[in-house]
């Protein structure tokens, strides 16, 4: 590209206020901008300052990393961008809880407790004597470093723990990708080695023996598969009472999940994340168990509606029960399906999301690649799933067999 940017010195005389005239030297750049071709002039004092922009400004066209500085956004700035990119691709619950996340980004962070950082983000209201740390907010991103991000990390372990730092970082990292992308100004590399959270236990999940059970007795039980279905199609208790007939497709065998149930029984027409609106191909078993779930299944009025609703209120026999196929809240699906079937069965008590937990995990034992692994289970990324990635060379058919294999 020809680039060329011109020094020029210019002086002018300035009156001071006791009237003595003096002669003011500046510096000149001039170019014209290699993004939009319109005509820039940088003023400096010193001829030295001006020498070393001139050489800066060569170098980054000659590299194609030119950015007009008056256009660099703020880390506040980018952070925004990225929020406004994820509204509509998240779940409004899971947009607010980046929210406050980013909150420990931008800044300012309240030194104090963290009920007060709560009644601050909630009211607005300051603390009588409360004291602010600055973070990354106005720091322009092409003043980002990897030093600075280190500090700004330090910072936030000290005052909020490490947990939160390291979900402030991840979610820092996407928003310097994106803005890269954007507004074409180079991220700086995230800095390692940074403190870890102390290991969390693992969630307990039932051995393939316990699995086995599980689904055996839900087979022969009316309303078995409330309880077998986590286990076999690895969904998220949210995604399976959200699940509507319309999304179960016997003739292509996969269950699309669309939308998920909200804690007051309302549907949310998408999923908890981009990566969860996704196809889980469907094994016979499952397949099996759902066709005789679907000819019993309580209607919204005369018409099939959702998959997994409430049962309605008993009559009088011989009535049949009234008000069913409404909304079944996640609490009653607990106390009314989930627990007595382990009461039952006699087995170690899990919750419905450690189904979920299962039905990866035996995947995984079964020597399914990670990367399918992932995209069944609604990960966006395979390092959720297994903390490597593996590419995914198999189809849905592979992984529906090793269920099979594993549990029937």
């Amino acid at each position: 590209m020809n680039f060329s940017v011109s020094l020029t010195k210019r002086t002018r005389k300035r009156k001071l206020t006791s009237g003595a005239v003096v002669l003011h030297d500046r510096f000149v750049l001039n170019y014209l901008d290699p993004n939009g071709g319109r005509r820039r002039q940088e003023f400096f004092d010193r001829k030295r300052d001006a020498e070393a922009r001139q050489r800066a400004l060569q170098s980054q066209v000659a590299e194609g990393a030119y950015v007009d500085e008056r256009t660099v956004p703020t880390v506040g700035e980018a952070v925004n961008h990225w929020l406004a990119d994820r509204e509509g691709n998240v779940k409004a619950t899971t947009l607010k809880g980046y929210k406050v996340v980013c909150n420990v980004i931008r800044g300012p962070l309240l030194v104090g407790t963290r009920r007060e950082r709560a009644e601050y983000t909630a009211t607005g209201a300051k603390p009588k004597g409360a004291t602010f740390v600055k973070l990354l907010g106005d720091v322009k991103l092409n003043d980002l470093t990897t030093a600075a991000i280190r500090a700004w990390h330090r910072t936030v372990v000290e005052q909020t723990g490490t947990y939160t730092a390291n979900r402030a970082k991840a979610h820092l990292k996407s928003i310097l990708a994106l803005a890269e992308e954007d507004f074409k100004v180079r991220a700086p590399s995230m800095p390692t080695g940074l403190s870890r959270a102390r290991h969390k236990p693992k969630k307990a999940i039932l051995t393939s023996e316990a699995i086995r059970a599980v689904i055996k007795a839900a087979r022969d039980d009316e309303y078995g598969v409330y309880c077998a279905f986590p286990f076999l199609a690895g969904t998220r208790p949210s995604e399976q009472l959200g699940l509507l007939w319309d999304d179960v497709d016997f003739d292509k065998n996969v269950i699309r999940i669309r939308r998920i149930q909200e804690r007051d029984g309302s549907l949310t027409e998408m999923t908890k994340t981009e990566a969860g609106t996704r196809e889980i191909p469907m094994m016979p078993t499952l397949r099996e168990m759902l066709l005789a779930w679907r000819v019993r299944c309580p209607r919204k009025g005369k018409e099939l509606h959702r998959v997994f609703p409430g049962p309605g209120r008993l009559q009088p026999w011989p009535k049949p029960r009234i008000g069913g196929g409404g909304p079944l809240l996640y609490q009653n699906y607990r106390k009314r399906y989930w627990e007595p079937a382990f009461e039952r069965l006699e087995l170690p008590y899990v919750t419905p999301h450690s189904a979920r937990h299962s039905f990866i995990s035996t995947l995984q034992a079964q020597g399914i690649e990670v990367g399918l692994v992932a995209q069944i289970a609604g990960h966006a990324n395979p390092t959720v799933t297994l903390g490597h990635y593996t590419q995914a060379v198999r189809g849905g058919a592979a992984a529906i067999t090793a269920l099979e294999r594993a549990y029937v």
